[in-house]
Order: structure tokens, then sequence, then C-alpha cells
């Protein structure tokens, strides 16, 4: 195939280069969820598992997970199922969490049992954005209301349209 831009070839033995953070650019914002959340301490905002089982299977850090879930908030993506899809084929994720593919199980029990902590991180999350100033004079509201409608042929009508006897 000549003059013709090609791709590398599929079977080559590396598929991505040795570093990952070639990939992501100093202005990537996981850059700023792996550093607010490496400054929390997890343990005093409440997340349970900061101390490892000694039998069993070893378990995942709270730090990862929360920053799982940070990064699925901020991309829109809140199902534990395509957030294990996600780890698994993203880069941005995969440097953010060490290439580690929890399962959507795992994320979806981490969500369950530290609702309290991920509330608490959040909140220092805000106090960090109002200390730097982050935050606009802008006022938003949003409307959540609901109205039933009905639109059949007998009630929706104009003035124009009206039969007149």
């Amino acid at each position: 195939m000549k003059r013709f831009i090609e791709g590398e070839e599929r079977s080559q033995i590396a598929l991505l280069p040795e570093c990952l953070d070639d990939y992501v650019t100093e202005d990537n914002p996981v850059r700023v969820i792996e550093v607010f959340v490496d400054e929390l301490d997890l343990h005093a905002l409440g997340f349970k598992g900061m101390q490892p089982a000694l039998t069993g299977r070893p378990s995942y850090h709270p730090s990862v997970l929360l920053k799982l879930y940070l990064y699925g908030y901020l991309n829109r993506v809140q199902s534990s199922r395509r957030l294990e899809r996600e780890a698994q084929r993203n880069i941005e994720l995969m440097w953010l969490i060490g290439r580690l593919a929890p399962d959507f199980k795992t994320i979806a029990d981490f969500r369950r049992d530290n609702g309290v902590g991920i509330r608490n991180a959040c909140r220092q999350f805000i106090v960090m954005c109002r200390q730097l100033k982050l935050f606009s004079q802008a006022i938003v509201a949003i409307d959540g209301s609901k109205f039933k409608a009905v639109n059949n042929r007998d009630k929706n009508f104009t003035p124009t349209n009206s039969i007149t006897e």
C-alpha cells in the first residue's frame, strides 16, 4: 500500500510504551485527582478497609478505588460495570490507578460501604476549590418541577382550528 499512512503491526510485543506517563499530559485532570487523593487522610474521613486483613486475598487500597470513583464522577461514568471496562482500556485511568483493574462488584461494594468517606472527600474537594478561588460568583438554578402532561386530540386545540356551531 504505497502513499498511505500505515498503522503499526498488531502482533508487536509492546502495544503501549513502557511509560504510561508519555500519554498523560501535564495539564490532564487525572493528575489533579492523583495529588488530591494522595493528600487526604482517608482514615480520618471515614473510609473503611485502611488496615488490610492478615488472611485471604489482598484487597485494593481505598485510595485506588476513590481515584477510580472520582474519575468516573468527573467523566460521567457512574456504572460500576462501565468503570470496570474503563479501567481495562482507558489509558488515563490506567495511569491513575497503576494498571489495576478491579471488578464491578469491588467498585460497587466500595461505593456502598464508604458513603460517609466519599461525602467527606467531596466536601474536602469543595473546600480546596474555594481556597484556590476556582468557583465564580455565578448563580445557577436548576428547576426540578414535574408536570403531568395530557396531549390527546380532545384537549389539544387552538382557537383557529376549533369547531363552531
